[in-house]
């Protein structure tokens, strides 16, 4: 977040940024600058929790009403996709579509640009929804508190990789577009800060033991790690990031993350 002339001013702007960037949460953006911009992306984990929220209370009434784990699961993956507009799931599509067309930067932004899905879109997207479908089934399986803790933290994990590709250093692959917007806004603090909050979302999970609770922390340096990696690998090849990249960013280290927590069970 760049200095701005009102900090309290702008940390409001920037949650309604987030909400309204990143969820269909109707909010009222007044003023969108660097500044806010950059308390957005650095309150992105808080847009994720009360998504999360909503599609881990789906996720527990649907097991009550006597649905499958499996189903459950579907549905609350699902909730999510309608409270992110499906954004980060197109940036996932769009983003293996450009860097699977093995063009050089401007080529690749081209066709993460178009409206249609190639090939590697749809694979990337159907193996990351069955594998995030797949693991919440087997949380919510063991328990309902498993299902809700896994997914806050997994989601909110999601999120944090958005701040973290924010911070300095990272360059907007555009000169125009939400990346060109965000990046670099968020400074080295804030997304540290972060990092050590998204992690107490674990706690949800104490009833099913200590295991569980260390696994689900330890689900967000690992998401953030795949994901990380994943943002290496795009800044090579298009030079920075854009808002397709952050929307893949999430998804990953979502999906990471909630690999992770299935593991700790």
């Amino acid at each position: 977040m760049t200095a701005g002339t009102r900090p309290l001013a702008d940390a409001v702007d920037g949650a309604r940024m987030a909400l309204g960037t990143l969820t269909v949460i109707p909010v009222r953006v007044e003023r969108v600058d660097r500044a806010v911009a950059g308390w957005a992306m650095a309150l992105a984990p808080l847009a994720g929790v009360v998504i999360a929220a909503v599609a881990a209370g789906v996720l527990v009434l649907a097991g009550a009403a006597g649905l499958s784990p499996l189903l459950s699961a579907a549905l609350a993956v699902g909730v999510l996709a309608l409270l992110t507009r499906g954004l980060h799931l197109d940036g996932l599509a769009d983003l293996a579509d450009g860097l699977g067309s093995a063009r050089p930067a401007d080529g690749a932004l081209d066709i993460m640009k178009r409206s249609d899905i190639g090939p590697f879109g749809v694979i990337t997207l159907v193996l990351v929804l069955v594998i995030q479908v797949l693991a919440l089934g087997r949380l919510a399986e063991a328990a309902p508190a498993a299902g809700a803790a896994g997914l806050l933290t997994a989601v909110a994990a999601g999120r944090l990789a958005i701040t973290w590709a924010c911070t300095p250093r990272v360059p907007a692959a555009r000169p125009e577009g939400l990346g060109a917007m965000v990046a670099g806004t968020v400074p080295w603090w804030a997304a540290a800060l972060g990092t050590a909050v998204v992690p107490l979302l674990a706690l949800l999970g104490w009833s099913e033991g200590g295991a569980f609770v260390l696994g689900c922390v330890l689900a967000v340096p690992v998401g953030l790690a795949v994901a990380l990696g994943l943002l290496g690998h795009a800044r090579r090849r298009l030079g920075g990031i854009t808002g397709d990249v952050l929307g893949a960013l999430s998804e990953t280290a979502t999906t990471a993350a909630l690999l992770v927590a299935v593991i700790a069970l």
